[in-house]
């Protein structure tokens, strides 16, 4: 039972890729509203999360961090903002895309197991991927302000603002959209997947409930 389930979660991990490949290099992942853009790619990494936990995000979110780092470069779409900052320095703009994304994986299996101790899987699934797209964000414009903040580029777009409301400002109703997508769709999908029995903890927590 045990193989069987490891190899249906791994299944799920690479279907999970896929379609991060498949948002990546398609305009499914993105919906570009100046020079950021909405992005639906938190979502499965939210989902990888849930279903192989820390390192099931860890990695699908360091292939959304790639994908996005090679935008920077043309490669699948353009990021006009990932353009200009590889421009000003590659390295960093390499950190600033690819570490975000990478450290929000990880984070979320820890925040789907904690919310499973306490919660139904409905609300699990959803707060996950609240946070996928927060954490992202949040990681994303920490990650922009402290590498490139000194440079001219971001300094014309803060525009002598407080960080904070220029980060507030910036990402606006971009990350407000994220968010709520998220939420909403990421508990929908993980409640299916531990109905189908996808998701271990959720069916030890759903055992342990039921004896009670």
């Amino acid at each position: 039972m045990k193989t069987k389930l490891t190899t249906s979660q791994i299944t799920v991990l690479g279907l999970m890729a896929a379609v991060l490949l498949l948002m990546a290099y398609t305009p499914l992942g993105y919906l570009n509203i100046g020079p950021l853009a909405i992005t639906f790619n938190v979502i499965p990494v939210a989902i990888s999360a849930i279903v192989l936990g820390p390192a099931g995000g860890a990695a699908a979110g360091s292939i959304f961090g790639l994908t996005s780092f090679l935008q920077c470069v043309g490669v699948g779409g353009t990021s006009a903002m990932g353009a200009m900052l590889f421009s000003i320095n590659p390295v960093f703009a390499f950190i600033q895309r690819f570490v975000p994304r990478l450290l929000d994986g990880l984070l979320l299996g820890y925040i789907f197991k904690g919310m499973r101790k306490k919660t139904n899987i409905y609300v699990s699934c959803a707060v996950t991927g609240f946070f996928s797209a927060f954490l992202n964000t949040v990681f994303f414009m920490a990650a922009l302000v402290l590498l490139f903040g000194n440079t001219e580029y971001v300094q014309e777009m803060i525009g002598g603002r407080n960080v904070i409301v220029f980060i507030c400002t910036f990402v606006g109703i971009n990350a407000v959209c994220e968010m709520l997508s998220s939420t909403v769709l990421t508990g929908a999908i993980g409640t299916a997947l531990s109905r189908a029995r996808l998701i271990p903890a959720a069916q030890m927590q759903g055992k342990k409930l039921a004896k009670i």
